[in-house]
């Protein structure tokens, strides 16, 4: 049995389970490829983190990434769990509206925010404008004087420290597009052009080292990096941050090799070092947040597909050919990802080959594991690839036309629909008609 599988995730006749329900039947009422997720683990994850600010006494805000997967339905959990969210985009920023989430909870990211998403930021009363650069801080200036309007706004710093991951999803390092950088004297600058500003209300500073990070001493360093700022602003310009946010990026169990710590341990240590810290220093604590994402949707994702075709070449390993692929998850692609993946009716059943785990895409990229092991599997099959709930929807395409899956959410044995499956007609349905002229 898979590591990952707890006992009580398999049912009487030996199925796996999602929330309580069938995998076999999920499967079968909503087709395949479908992502299913378990909302009792979103929820724990969220809780587990809140409860470790509270056992520390200190403010905290656990806010959301929702570029891991953003959703009508996971805004709702969200909101109902105490998070914040932040978001990216204008996209994400509209998802959140129309799930009726408090806008005050909501940090709106990125590099390049356009004007027409800062004005709407200002306009639904967003909680907090993340700034990236000093062009951002001369265009949210004009939007503000010309909507006569104020808002919250902390400063993203690169702090310099870059963390142990794939290259790709650091962030913190001197060189990267995000942020204020430290060294060069960017960060205050920045400063003192948000204080000069009457309608910028500087809350705080925010730095974000990277994704799937395993080790402690990235998160300390940053923790330390960003107190010594703030101490720095305090001395120098009389500035008392109210909010340090240390970003995202625990890491998570995605194969059986991995052994991250659990990702509020990360948050503990990240609570005592800040404390310490600032115990040195004349500053008011401030209050701590967090911004995780993959690490509260990614183990409570599945995706579920059904066995089609086999390849069999003497000498080399199969492909088992599934009904979805880097459509649906494109990180194996794009990332060399690794999952694991059991069978669905039977999640015990003894390992009998390696296989390399193929999508219906027409790449030959298109591979999902290189080397999984697997029983004995034939066509009709159902297989459940474990925890891919984060970056997998949300990174989903069209690509070949093929429709993306449905989103089902699990939850104490029922289950329910909230990202309908696209049809033919929606591949189509932003298609005009091409009208020569003669």
């Amino acid at each position: 049995m898979n590591e990952q599988i707890t006992e009580q995730e398999i049912n009487a006749a030996g199925h796996l389970t999602i929330g309580g329900c069938d995998t076999l039947k999920l499967a079968h009422q909503y087709g395949t490829p479908l992502v299913v997720y378990d909302v009792a683990k979103i929820r724990d994850q969220i809780r587990r983190f809140r409860r470790v600010f509270e056992t520390n006494h200190v403010a905290y805000a656990v806010s959301y990434a929702s570029k891991a997967f953003a959703a009508v339905a996971m805004y709702q959990v969200a909101a109902a769990e105490g998070a914040h969210v932040d978001v990216v985009s204008a996209g994400e920023l509209y998802t959140a509206i129309k799930a009726g989430f408090p806008m005050e909870r909501v940090s709106f990211h990125g590099n390049n925010k356009s004007r027409a998403e800062l004005l709407m930021a200002i306009r639904h009363h967003v909680g907090f404008i993340m700034l990236d650069n000093f062009h951002e801080i001369d265009l949210l200036a004009d939007l503000l004087e010309q909507e006569d309007a104020t808002i919250k706004v902390m400063l993203r710093i690169t702090p310099g420290i870059s963390a142990h991951t794939n290259k790709y999803i650091q962030t913190g390092q001197v060189d990267s597009k995000f942020g204020f950088d430290l060294q060069s004297g960017q960060a205050d600058e920045a400063l003192k052009r948000v204080l000069a500003n009457p309608r910028m209300k500087m809350k705080g500073l925010h730095a974000h080292i990277g994704s799937q990070i395993f080790e402690l001493a990235g998160f300390e360093g940053v923790a330390k990096k960003l107190v010594e700022v703030a101490n720095h602003w305090q001395k120098q310009y009389g500035y008392q941050a109210e909010i340090i946010n240390v970003g995202g990026g625990f890491g998570i169990r995605y194969v059986n090799a991995d052994h991250p710590l659990m990702p509020e341990e990360f948050v503990d240590a990240i609570i005592k070092t800040i404390k310490k810290v600032v115990a040195q220093t004349d500053l008011t604590m401030p209050a701590i947040w967090i911004e995780p994402g993959r690490s509260i949707v990614g183990p409570a994702g599945y995706n579920l597909y059904t066995v089609g075709s086999r390849k069999d070449v003497p000498g080399l390993k199969s492909y088992v050919t599934v009904d979805g692929g880097m459509g649906d998850n494109i990180r194996p692609a794009l990332y060399h990802a690794q999952y694991e993946t059991v069978l669905a009716a039977d999640p015990h059943a003894p390992l009998k080959e390696h296989v390399r785990l193929a999508g219906k895409y027409c790449e030959s990229g298109d591979i999902l594991s290189q080397d999984q092991a697997l029983p004995a599997t034939k066509p009709g099959d159902v297989l459940a690839m474990l925890d891919t709930g984060a970056y997998g929807y949300s990174m989903a395409s069209n690509y070949n036309r093929n429709p993306r899956p449905a989103v089902v959410f699990a939850e104490n044995g029922h289950s329910q629909v909230v990202i309908a499956r696209e049809s033919l007609a929606d591949l189509v349905h932003l298609d005009r008609p091409y009208k020569a002229n003669d």
